[in-house]
């Protein structure tokens, strides 16, 4: 399976989808020491969705409210790092499956050097249970 997996915290923010607006949030996460471990933005309706997974989520929880950035509400997943081959995914899905929990939701790349990282989610109902069975801290 995974070398490491651990729970993590993914929260969205809407945002303007202009030129520059990408940038300006990262200059403002970057100057307040805040570390991505995912993100993922994509056009909505005329704006942007923006997924923050932080590394420590209550330095983003707190730097949102200083800017009054409107995050939704905390979602948990999952991230898997490792060593990079193929088929890296099958053991933990297979083992999850046939717990009956369900992967809603997964992104995954290969990170150069033989390292893979995969971010996935489950059911909120699922998650105690899923981080047991994978052995996620």
């Amino acid at each position: 399976m995974a070398k490491g997996i651990r729970k993590v915290n993914h929260y969205v923010l809407h945002g303007e989808d202009r030129p520059g607006e990408g940038a300006h949030l990262l200059k403002t996460l970057k100057k307040h020491g805040v570390n991505l471990l995912g993100l993922t933005v994509y056009p909505v309706r005329g704006a942007s969705q923006v997924e923050l997974i932080p590394e420590d989520a209550q330095q983003l929880v707190d730097l949102a409210r200083r800017y009054n950035w409107k995050l939704s509400g905390k979602k948990t997943g999952f991230l898997a790092q490792g060593r990079d081959r193929a088929g890296v995914l099958v053991k933990l899905a297979e083992k999850l499956g046939k717990a009956g929990v369900n992967i809603t939701a997964i992104d995954a790349i290969a990170a150069g050097e033989e390292r893979y990282g995969a971010i996935f989610w489950v059911s909120a109902k699922d998650v105690a249970r899923a981080a047991e069975l994978i052995g996620a801290r």
